[in-house]
């Protein structure tokens, strides 16, 4: 090939690969959601407009530093670790895989993210991090408005039940305690069947008023969300005729009203679950605070998790997990190595938990 047609064919190929990268640019630079990229050392080598859009920073204040700055505490003191973990063990916790987390602009608040982390190894043999981050503060807002409504319509519900039906049945518990009086008097009988009926109407009053109180929403103080999950094993038991038992190794307060409801429906739904689709007859609600967070564990000895989850169990789990979210902490639902299920929420523990 003559030189100069050498010489050509290089600039072409220089000329595309320039195109090539200015395009790429481009294309970061105009996406949505903020891109950053990484080093091993977690020093932030690139950041498109959407990041400063987001965390509030120049692009050459973040550009050199640690990628810890854009996190609150705990997490910043926690990331490197993280890292340096992945790079010793090749485990991968976040690596390929889309996670809610929180971040931090540069006014100090928070806010929640999905992140998604992808791993790139250079010709040169030097590894990079990128990280896509989409901000949720709307959705996260949305679903808290869902998760109210909800609470307030089980709440009118509750009402409802307690106002009306529980007062029907009492009245008519009533009326045939009355009648059962005269049956009696008469020597009739037929008083033996209207005491089974009477009977049946209390218990029937008994499980109406615990159902009201369950749709109700849960009013905490400090030490209430214990209280309420104490009634809750209680109410379980009795009502289903099954062991549950509520513990904790050390008094846990929580302060956060929101974070207490939370936490209680959680529970609550898991042991429905426990109950109705795992045919569990002994069930253990465990709350602690260890490490910063706020733990709560329900176990059970049901049939374990089926491969194909019972119609209408989906629902719950998803909302267990949604709950756990907006309280910036995790579910776990696991099968237990002696049978049975294990539900472990973590959350971080609110400012004025003491």
């Amino acid at each position: 090939m003559p030189k100069q047609s050498a010489q050509a064919s290089i600039a072409e190929l220089q000329d595309a690969l320039k195109a090539s990268e200015q395009r790429s640019a481009a294309i970061v630079e105009t996406a949505v959601n903020a891109i950053i990229t990484i080093d091993e050392h977690c020093i932030i080598e690139t950041a498109n407009s959407a990041t400063e859009r987001l965390f509030g920073y120049p692009r050459e204040e973040i550009v050199g530093k640690n990628i810890s700055m854009l996190m609150p505490e705990p997490y910043r003191a926690r990331h490197d670790s993280y890292v340096n973990n992945y790079l010793r063990s090749g485990v991968k916790r976040i690596i390929g895989i889309g996670r809610e987390v929180v971040g931090q602009r540069k006014d100090g608040s928070v806010f929640p993210i999905d992140l998604s982390v992808g791993e790139a190894l250079l010709p040169s043999g030097r590894r990079i991090f990128t990280g896509i981050i989409r901000d949720l503060t709307e959705r996260k807002a949305l679903e808290d408005k869902i998760l109210h409504i909800s609470e307030e319509e089980q709440s009118r519900i509750g009402q409802d039940i307690h106002d009306d039906l529980c007062q029907q049945l009492a009245a008519i518990s009533c009326l045939a305690k009355v009648a059962q009086k005269s049956l009696i008097k008469a020597g009739s009988p037929e008083a033996h069947s209207l005491e089974e009926i009477v009977s049946l109407v209390t218990k029937a009053n008994m499980r109406a008023r615990e159902t009201s109180r369950g749709l109700m929403p849960v009013v905490l103080d400090a030490n209430g969300l214990m209280a309420a999950l104490e009634e809750l094993a209680d109410n379980t038991a009795r009502a289903h005729e099954i062991t549950c038992d509520f513990r904790y190794d050390n008094p846990v307060q929580v302060n956060d009203n929101k974070t207490s409801v939370q936490l209680f429906r959680i529970a609550q739904e898991a042991v429905s679950n426990a109950v109705k689709h795992a045919q569990a007859r002994r069930i253990d609600i465990h709350l602690a605070r260890q490490s910063g967070n706020i733990v709560l564990t329900v176990r059970d000895d049901g049939t374990g998790i089926p491969e194909t989850p019972a119609k209408g169990t989906g629902m719950g789990l998803l909302t267990m997990s949604h709950r756990a979210q907006m309280m910036g902490g995790t579910i776990h639902v696991l099968p237990r190595p002696t049978g049975g299920t294990q539900v472990t929420c973590s959350v971080p523990a609110p400012a004025k938990l003491q």
